[in-house]
């Protein structure tokens, strides 16, 4: 048993050793004084999607710039090779572990684990139940509620939606109080269906489902959608049924093939509310270096939400996440977790 779980964690961990040149050492805190001598872990739940992927190039990207070796562990969704990734991560003697995504039962006990063992770790998007552990947030409770007011102002506060959501995941659970709050307040807003899975590929399950709903609720107009994967699920499952122009679509999360995808003609993705995805991961680096050299980031360390709308991604003729980042510069970087000391990514 051992032997097979050990094997699993072989093949699903990629590591990224010696592959950046070493930050500059004058006027760094320990242990970056000498970086090359600190090891931090990536220990993912969730990687299918643009947004992780953009993510991981923001982890890679400060880690570089501070130059730390980085290894990053894959689980694929796989719950109990999570925490056995955790585990592996504090047998090889990591200095820190960014934990990002993944199930409460499964990583608060792996995560225990990590501290005890003398670890500095930061979670991002997922509840670890430990107070020594900050939170790095995207404010997943604003990019619920932008995108919901974004509808009303939209289609008026009286719609039958559509809503995707899957439990137990913490940012999903976060958008979901919002879309609570907004039907409590806006009683005209009727819910016909919830539905929702993280089965791969995510979007394309998404989509079987989305039609089904589309068959049997001819009178949704709005399709709650907080998470981009799940967005274009809906949006296959839209365009598939010829209701591009009946339907508006409301999303979280952004990536340069989700702008495409608003900026189709006739698309019915109205509008989505994103952190830069990369930006977010160097300050989960950053948040963890700070614990490293000895310094408080914070119990949650909240990187601010913007509202991307299809009209002002055409008014503005913009087609990549760098073009965003340019017409939005409080996209392209957040001044979250940046001591004095702290080297950046160049842009």
């Amino acid at each position: 048993m051992l032997r097979r779980q050990f094997m699993k964690m072989a093949c699903a961990a990629s590591f990224v050793l010696g592959a950046f040149p070493a930050a500059q050492a004058a006027d760094m805190p320990a242990p970056f004084d000498n970086p090359e001598k600190v090891t931090i872990a990536l220990v993912r739940y969730l990687s299918t999607g643009d947004f992780f992927q953009a993510y991981l190039s923001g982890v890679e990207k400060q880690s570089a710039a501070l130059g730390v070796d980085l290894r990053v562990f894959d689980s694929r969704q796989d719950a109990a090779l999570q925490a056995d990734m955790v585990d592996q991560a504090i047998a090889l003697g990591v200095d820190g572990i960014i934990i990002q995504h993944g199930l409460t039962e499964a990583m608060s006990d792996a995560a225990q684990r990590a501290v005890e063992a003398g670890i500095k770790v930061v979670a991002f998007d997922v509840d670890v139940q430990n107070a020594k552990i900050p939170q790095i947030e995207q404010s997943d409770y604003m990019l619920g509620k932008l995108a919901l007011e974004q509808a009303i102002k939209d289609n008026g506060d009286s719609f039958t939606a559509g809503y995707v959501y899957v439990a137990g995941i913490a940012p999903l659970d976060r958008r979901h109080i919002a879309w609570e709050d907004v039907k409590e307040a806006n009683p005209g807003i009727k819910e016909a269906a919830m539905f929702g899975t993280m089965d791969n590929p995510i979007a394309n399950s998404v989509a079987n489902q989305a039609r089904a709903v589309l068959q049997g609720y001819s009178d949704i107009t709005v399709m709650f959608a907080p998470y981009d994967e799940f967005a274009k699920g809906v949006k296959i499952a839209v365009d598939e049924s010829g209701l591009s122009d009946d339907i508006d679509i409301y999303s979280a999360d952004v990536s340069t093939a989700d702008i495409s995808a608003m900026r189709e003609p006739g698309s019915a993705w109205a509008a989505t509310v994103a952190t830069n995805p990369a930006v977010v991961g160097e300050v989960s680096v950053r948040s963890l270096a700070m614990m490293l050299a000895n310094e408080d980031p914070g119990a949650q360390v909240i990187v601010p939400p913007t509202l991307i709308t299809q009209k002002f991604l055409n008014e503005n003729d913009i087609k990549n996440m760098e073009e965003l980042g340019t017409k939005m510069p409080q996209f392209a970087h957040a001044d979250v977790s940046v001591p004095s000391w702290m080297p950046l990514p160049k842009r």
